[in-house]
Formats: structure tokens, sequence, C-alpha cells
């Protein structure tokens, strides 16, 4: 059993993040710190431990607990350990009875129950090796508990990270986005989706328009697109190598959602791939191996989901109800929206489109937050075809219009809703109203746009009249494709007041600069 870490890597078939090529000497050492665990033991006896390799962090955070995650470099079982204070006096301590094994990519989460209501969770994880039963050098985290009794709530949403080329830089400092939204302490963050840019190779340099360099950590994973569950996999971890989102993972619990590139750009079921860089062209093939690397390396409990996949409602007390879709795995062909089309399509599905409106009319909170990772109003061509929900034309509900006619027409009566979406990588501020509509039958809504948190910023893009939007507010950039170098990436703050039941929605640059506040009475 006196095996080196080397050797139980080779032994178990888990990689740590391979082929890293760093800029900075900077960069190398934040890197290699974190792969370590920040360790301060001698390397000889680093070398007997198991490590936790890209930190932990929590997620679908309940009234009772919340999901725990992390990774081990080699089998293990996670341990946590909860204390009420930083002190951890008096744990309650949390064993999985799964393994952390390569089957995995060496992953784990862990649900959490029986804690108090409405508190801040401190948590302790360590690994213990599954042959020796020696303990790794323990990783904190620190979650809150949904609150049983209305409380003052703030969560901030945001989407797109590592998209179009823009990595870790380490000449900001990484993804400071991260950092931005952790120093104005939400009790969650929801993601909206493209955790990753499956489909979006990172190099060491991309020149930009301007003459200025964006400059990139990389990894060999990073430098193709995916198409085998290892590839997917390396996506995941080249993110978290990322110090400020690893900070931001163990102080922040998180509601995540997908979208399409976690996969491939604008994928839907059935799909056959054109792109030349693909070997793989079958979309179904390629979504479900990105679909178990997503669920492997976020801390996403699929026993709260409706169908044990992505979309599901998170409870956060009295005051807020959260409907997480979505709007990938369910959707028509694409092909099938062009110009002139009249028929009906989908881009929820029957079961999840019968589902959201059964669970928020019979919702009690004084909030329903919809969270949609596809935007209701905006056009989003693909090529000829259309992406979106819109179909693209003014007049009567058609292609999906016709399934989100159905949505509004059955909730008209259901007060205090608000959508929250991303993916178009610019932020905005959208009310609906049916005197502005070819159709009447639904209430006035609001939808708020957030995004990009670390991408290339596009946009802004037309509207589809249908739904009768007006855009109350817009922040995008001068050109397409336009870099995080500038103060063009943002997210979306929510601010629920416990005494006034008010819903304040503020759009923030990842500088910290508010631009936008709207604030919303409850009814």
């Amino acid at each position: 059993m006196a095996l080196s870490r080397r050797g139980f890597l080779a032994a178990s078939g888990l990689t740590l993040a391979s082929g890293l090529i760093l800029p900075s000497a900077s960069a190398q050492s934040s890197v290699t710190s974190s792969l370590s665990g920040g360790s301060s033991l001698s390397p000889g006896l680093l070398l007997n431990r198991p490590a936790i390799t890209h930190g932990v962090a929590s997620g679908d955070m309940r009234i009772d607990g919340a999901t725990i995650w992390t990774r081990s470099d080699r089998p293990a079982r996670m341990v946590v350990s909860t204390s009420a204070t930083e002190s951890f006096a008096n744990p309650q301590v949390f064993r999985s009875a799964a393994v952390l094994s390569p089957d995995t990519d060496g992953t784990g989460s862990l649900r959490l129950t029986g804690l108090p209501a409405g508190q801040d969770i401190h948590y302790r994880v360590h690994l213990e090796d599954l042959y020796t039963g020696i303990r790794s050098e323990p990783v904190d985290g620190v979650f809150r508990t949904a609150p049983a009794e209305a409380a003052d709530i703030r969560f901030h949403w945001s989407a797109d990270v590592a998209g179009q080329g823009y990595g870790i830089n380490p000449d900001l400092g990484g993804m400071i986005g991260w950092s931005a939204m952790a120093a104005r302490d939400p009790h969650f963050f929801l993601h909206s989706g493209d955790v990753i840019y499956a489909d979006g190779p990172i190099e060491a340099e991309v020149p930009l328009k301007d003459g200025r360099v964006w400059r990139n950590v990389t990894t060999e994973a990073k430098s193709h697109v995916a198409e085998t569950l290892d590839d997917f996999r390396g996506n995941y971890a080249y993110n978290l190598l990322d110090e400020n989102y690893r900070a931001f993972n163990a102080k922040v619990p998180q509601i995540v959602q997908w979208d399409d590139h976690e996969t491939t750009n604008n994928w839907y079921p059935g799909e056959i791939i054109t792109d030349e860089r693909y070997t793989e062209r079958n979309a179904d093939v390629l979504a479900a191996r990105g679909y178990r690397a997503f669920k492997e390396w976020q801390p996403v409990d699929e026993q709260m989901t409706v169908d044990g996949r992505v979309y599901r409602k998170v409870s956060y007390g009295p005051l807020l109800d959260i409907f997480a879709l979505d709007m990938r795995s369910y959707k028509d062909s694409n092909s099938r929206h062009t110009a002139g089309n009249t028929e009906a399509g989908w881009i929820l599905g029957g079961a999840q489109r019968d589902w959201l409106i059964d669970a928020v009319t019979h919702s009690t909170a004084t909030w329903k937050v919809i969270a949609n990772d596809l935007p209701l109003g905006i056009i989003v061509p693909d090529g000829e075809e259309q992406e979106s929900v819109s179909s693209g034309t003014p007049g009567a509900p058609v292609g999906r219009e016709a399934e989100l006619a159905t949505v509004l027409a059955a909730l008209k009566d259901v007060p205090n809703i608000v959508w929250l979406t991303a993916d178009v990588h610019y932020c905005a501020a959208h009310e609906y109203h049916p005197d502005r509509a070819a159709i009447q039958d639904f209430s006035p809504f609001w939808e708020f746009v957030a995004g990009p948190l670390n991408a290339g910023a596009f946009g802004p893009n037309k509207m589809d009249p249908t739904f009768g939007p007006r855009v109350d507010f817009v922040h995008g950039p001068e050109h397409p494709n336009q870099s995080p170098l500038d103060e063009i990436q943002h997210f979306g703050e929510v601010n629920i007041d416990a005494e006034s039941r008010e819903l304040r929605v503020s759009l923030i640059t990842t500088r910290g600069n508010t631009l936008y506040t709207k604030t919303l009475p409850a009814r």
C-alpha cells in the first residue's frame, strides 16, 4: 500500500489537468497551489495522502441542507463536517457511501440534511483514501440554508464562462467576475448555463482588433473541441484552475443550469453536426457525454430534479421559489423554424411545460422566479434558422412562441412572476405587456438578461414584437466579440426585502459598477 501519489494516479486512471501551459510564473504558482490543496505539508508526506484537486462547492440548497461537491486525485470517500461557527466545535459529520473513483473522474457529491434553517453552515471536507484510510488535508467552505421564515434575500445570476477563446487571463488576475460577485456576499448564485464552452478551444494568445493581446492559461483539454468524455471533463477542470472561481465555489452555493455550449453551439436533439472540426457528428452522442461530465463536475442534486436531469424547483423560504428550466434537452429542431413557418413548435416539451404550469400555479411563495436559459423575446438566429423561443416575425405566436403563449395564458392569474435569463452576451431589462402584444391572454411581466461572465460580448439583438416587449435598458459591446478587457461583462443581482416584500433587480458589471436598477412591488 506504500504507493506514491503518481502510482495511485496511474492505478486509478484519474488525471489532473494535463498539458498545462502557463504564461507566467504567478499563474503557475496559483495553479500548483490549487492542485495540491494548498498543503503546508512536506512533499514527502503529501505523496502518501489523497488530495482535493479542484476545491469544494455547494448547491441545490434546501431548508435543511445542501449538496456538497469535491474531487479526489485517487479512489477515496468524502467526509464532511459541519458547524454553526468556523471553530467547528461539536461538528456534525457526514460520510459518503459512494466512492470518488475513476468512473466519475474522481468527483463526488454528498447531500447534507438535518441542518438548521436560514443559517450560515460552515463545512469542512476531507478525503479518506479507499485503500489506506489516510486522510487528505481539509478544505473549508460555507453555505446558507434556505430560511423557514421571511428574511432578506440576495442572489446573483449570470452565464457564459471561458467563451470565444477568452479563458483564464493571468494579466487580469483570472476571471474577475467571480470575485466581484463574491464581494457582494450573495446567499446563492443562479448559473444560467454555458458553464463551459466545450466547442471553444483556448489558445495562449488572442490578438484583438485594437492591437491588444488577450493572454490565456491553456491546457491540452482546451486545445480542441470536446468530443470524448475526458474532453468534456477537461473543460470543467480548466475553469476550476481559476482561483477566483474556486474561492467563489467555497463561499456561495449554486443552482446550475445548462445550455448549448456544454455540448456544442446551438445544438438540439437529433442534430447532425456539420462543423468540420468534429469527427463525432451526432449531437445526441456528444450531449450524452457532455451531460455526464456536467453532472459529475457540478453540485447538482439529481434527486431534486423532475426527470433526474436538470429542470427543478428550488424553494428558498416563503418569499421565493426558483423554477430552473432546461430549454436545451427537449427542444425541437432549429431547422423547423425558418422564415414563413406557421406550425407550432416547442422548446420545453410537453412534460416540462405541464410541470412548469402546475408548479408555478401551486407555488405559495411571494415571488416566482423562472430561470429561462434561453431568452423569450430576443431574436437569436442560427444561420437562416431560429435558435430562440421567438420566431423572428411579428404577428400571432408561431413556432415555439405557441408553447410560450400556452404557458403565459395558464399563468396569467399568478402574481409576482419574474423571468431571469442570459445566453446572448449582453445585459438588458424587458417589460412584456398585452397592450403592445399580438395576443392579450397574459399578464404583464418582466424579463431581465445578464452576462457574459467571462466571454466575448455580442448584441444587442433585435426584439420580436409578438408578446409586446419594451426594452427598458440595454448594455452591450461596441463591436461583436468584444473582449473581457473592457467593462462589458455582467451579472445580475436580486434583492428581496423581507418587510416590504419588494424585489429589486440590478445589472452590474464584473468591475462592480451598477448600471441599472428596477424595483418591483409585490402584489
